[in-house]
C-alpha cells in the first residue's frame, strides 16, 4: 500500500470555478500545508458535460482517480448513471475492485454501507442532518470523521464552502486496507450527497 495512506489528517479542497463540469480536488498534509495527492475527473463523455450543468448533476455517471503527484493511481471511485439510489465501487492501483458503497434509502443525513469486494459490509458512514458532519463507524467503533470544521494550522487554506477534513483514527492501523475505502468515501460524499 503507498505510504501517503499511512497519516490519519488529510485536507482535502475542491478546485473551484465558473462552467466546471469535471469534479477535481486536491488533497494536503493540514499541519504543513504539503500537497500529498489530486483527485482528477479526467474522462468526462459529452452528454456527462451536459448534465452536469443542470438539476440533473447528482444523477452524472462519475470515475475518479486519487494519485500521488508522481501520477501514480492510489484509489479509482467509479459510478455509473444513478437515478434514485447510488451505488459506487472503488478499486485499487491496479484497477482490482476492492469494495464499494451502498447509499441507503431512508437516511436522515446520508448514509451509505461501505461494503468488501463480495458486497458483503464492512462499516457504515453516516451524516448528521443540521451540518457537514460524517462518521465511519463499525459497530461503536469510529473508524474516521470528515467534517468542515478544522481548528489546525491548515485553517488558513479554508478558502471556501468546498474544504474539509478526513481524520482517520488510531484504530485503524496505518496499513490497513480500508483506508482505500475511507479516502474514496470522501469523494463519494461531496460528489453524492453535497453537490
Amino acid at each position: 500500500m503507498n505510504g501517503v495512506l499511512s497519516r490519519n489528517v488529510y485536507l482535502v479542497k475542491e478546485h473551484v470555478g465558473m462552467f466546471k463540469a469535471a469534479n477535481n480536488y486536491d488533497i494536503y498534509d493540514p499541519e504543513t500545508g504539503e500537497m500529498l495527492m489530486e483527485c482528477r475527473e479526467d474522462s468526462l463523455g459529452f452528454f456527462t458535460r451536459i448534465f452536469r450543468f443542470t438539476d440533473y448533476k447528482t444523477m452524472t455517471p462519475f470515475d475518479i482517480q486519487i494519485r500521488t503527484l508522481d501520477g501514480r493511481q492510489v484509489v479509482r471511485v467509479k459510478r455509473g448513471f444513478s437515478i434514485f439510489l447510488s451505488h459506487v465501487e472503488v478499486f485499487d492501483e491496479n484497477d482490482r475492485l476492492i469494495g464499494g458503497f451502498r447509499q441507503k434509502l431512508f437516511s436522515v443525513g446520508g448514509a451509505f454501507t461501505v461494503l468488501d469486494p463480495n458486497d458483503q459490509p464492512v462499516c457504515q458512514l453516516k451524516g448528521k442532518w443540521t451540518s457537514w458532519d460524517f462518521r465511519f463507524l463499525a459497530g461503536q467503533n469510529e473508524l474516521a470523521h470528515v467534517t468542515k470544521k478544522w481548528a489546525g494550522l491548515g485553517k488558513e487554506l479554508f478558502t471556501t464552502a468546498d474544504n474539509y477534513v478526513l481524520e482517520i483514527s488510531d484504530v485503524v492501523p496505518p496499513d490497513h486496507p480500508s483506508r482505500k475505502l475511507i479516502l474514496a468515501a470522501v469523494m463519494c460524499i461531496d460528489m453524492v450527497l453535497k453537490e
